[in-house]
């Protein structure tokens, strides 16, 4: 049996998605709605899948998806994570705990050190996989026959889930999007044109591969799913909460303060950790002083275009 929990957009979709293939627990610490989730607006939430507050009967499941915020999983893991021995346990958060500097598997591992990790990324949208639409994500699991048997269990006819053991580039690659997101959508709220958005993503593809190399990723996997493909949608759609987020502080508007914006605490981690392993990665230490209301986009791009020339 499989159980997703959090029952948040990204969360419920996969429960949906995943009811095309039998009985799915849908667990969330506060379920308000009934048949619809108002974070999903026009999906019926359909008969397999079973909604609870009761995390006993969700933490019964072989198989549970951790549908929960980056900044939420460690205190998650330190309180229960010593039920979940054995288990096969799929992080899809995407981010870098502040607390730890550590990736989500990191976190899983410690919590649990008997369960089966695995993380489950790349570039998709909670309403595109509850309606159905066909979205290829990245599967990592170092445990390669276990990865197998998780990429069967969980792929449906329009959810294709490509392998790999690489688990450190596979979850820098979805944590570091999203600070180039914001970085994106700051030069577009700043009227700064799309040929600035492109040089943001080629160059904040530049430093997610310096950072998940020098971290021990496979280079290659950033060019996938998980890095490349997953950094092009959220730098390119309004659906990105962090593009969004990145647009308004360009354009110098409120954002709702109830979204979740992923990237701009793993901006303020991403920095930290830059400092300690001593790399440079300046979009990434600029994405974070903007989120932190330190700098100005103006006084941003002052900096990076007033950076020494180089080879690419």
């Amino acid at each position: 049996m499989i159980a997703v929990l959090g029952a948040g957009a990204f969360g419920t979709a996969l429960a949906v998605a995943l009811a095309a293939k039998g009985d799915v627990t849908l667990w969330g610490r506060r379920i308000d709605w009934q048949g619809e989730n108002p974070r999903l607006p026009g999906v019926a939430v359909p008969a397999p899948v079973r909604v609870t507050e009761d995390l006993d009967a969700a933490l019964a499941a072989a198989t549970l998806l951790l549908a929960l915020p980056a900044q939420k999983l460690g205190g998650f893991l330190a309180e229960h994570g010593g039920r979940m021995g054995g288990k096969r346990l799929v992080s899809t958060a995407k981010g870098i705990d502040l607390g730890t500097l550590r990736g989500p598997s990191a976190l899983i591992a410690g919590a649990a050190p008997k369960a089966v990790v695995a993380v489950l990324t790349g570039p998709s949208f909670a309403a595109d996989i509850a309606r159905g639409l066909p979205t290829a994500l990245t599967l990592a699991c170092a445990d390669p026959e276990a990865g197998a048997a998780l990429q069967e269990a969980l792929a449906t006819p329009v959810l294709r889930l490509y392998r790999t053991t690489d688990v450190v580039g596979a979850e820098l690659g979805g944590a570091l999007k999203n600070v180039m997101a914001i970085a994106a959508g700051a030069v577009i709220g700043a009227g700064l044109g799309d040929s600035a958005r492109a040089a943001i993503i080629t160059r904040g593809f530049a430093e997610m591969t310096r950072l998940a190399v020098h971290l021990g990723a496979r280079g290659e996997t950033l060019t996938g799913l998980s890095g490349l493909g997953d950094l092009v949608l959220t730098c390119s759609s309004e659906q990105s909460r962090n593009f969004r987020f990145g647009r308004a502080l360009g354009a110098g508007e409120a954002f709702d303060t109830g979204v979740t914006v992923e990237g701009a605490a793993t901006a303020e981690a991403l920095a930290r950790l830059a400092a300690a392993e001593g790399l440079d990665l300046p979009l990434a230490a600029m994405v974070a002083r903007l989120a932190g209301g330190a700098i100005s986009v103006e006084k941003a791009m002052e900096h990076l275009l007033a950076r020494p020339l180089k080879e690419e």
